[in-house]
């Protein structure tokens, strides 16, 4: 009774978070719903009894969260006002209505819970850690690592385009020192 009213307030929260990341204009307050979606997204490992997954959650992500909020405030200016235009109303109507779905879908999971079952049942005497190593180090193995290399891509292309608009706007300012040395 309490794991379900805990998975429906963790759903809505999480949802309410990640709803501000896709809506909101201003790249700081994304980030803090961002980091705000991955700590919610944590409860759903601890109602489930998988609590070291949900402190490497914590940890983890929402430290990766902190990463990124850090290079937002240094590479955004954060005191002018982002004026985004619609571009295709069929792209907000379709998430609103996938999200209904998904909605629909997240209070539905009671009534079918009860016939699902375990793939990698729980083996006697193993801790809830030594079961997360056995099946992603044997089963997902090359999905773990496809996802670590994925990581390190962005991480290098993100580093590559900071450092291109970096580079742009030094060219920009240095531009307008010029002339500025010029007109007096």
């Amino acid at each position: 009774m309490y794991e379900t009213v805990a998975f429906y307030i963790f759903s809505i929260l999480t949802l309410g978070m990640f709803g501000i990341v896709v809506m909101s204009k201003n790249a700081l307050y994304a980030m803090s719903a961002l980091a705000g979606g991955m700590i919610f997204i944590s409860g759903f490992f601890f109602i489930l009894d998988a609590e070291f997954l949900g402190v490497v959650q914590i940890v983890v992500y929402s430290g990766a969260i902190m990463a990124l909020y850090a290079f937002g405030m240094m590479f955004f200016d954060t005191t002018r006002d982002v004026s985004e235009k619609m571009r295709s109303k069929k792209i907000a109507y379709t998430l609103s209505i996938v999200s209904a779905v998904l909605i629909v879908a997240i209070l539905c999971m009671p009534l079918v819970s009860e016939s699902i079952e375990a793939s990698y049942p729980a083996i006697e005497n193993v801790g809830n850690i030594q079961m997360v190593g056995l099946i992603l180090f044997t089963k997902y193995l090359v999905p773990f690592e496809l996802a670590a290399i994925m990581l390190l891509v962005a991480m290098i292309s993100g580093i590559v385009l900071a450092s291109k608009k970096m580079d742009e706007h030094l060219a920009i300012e240095e531009d307008e020192c010029e002339m500025l040395k010029e007109g007096k």
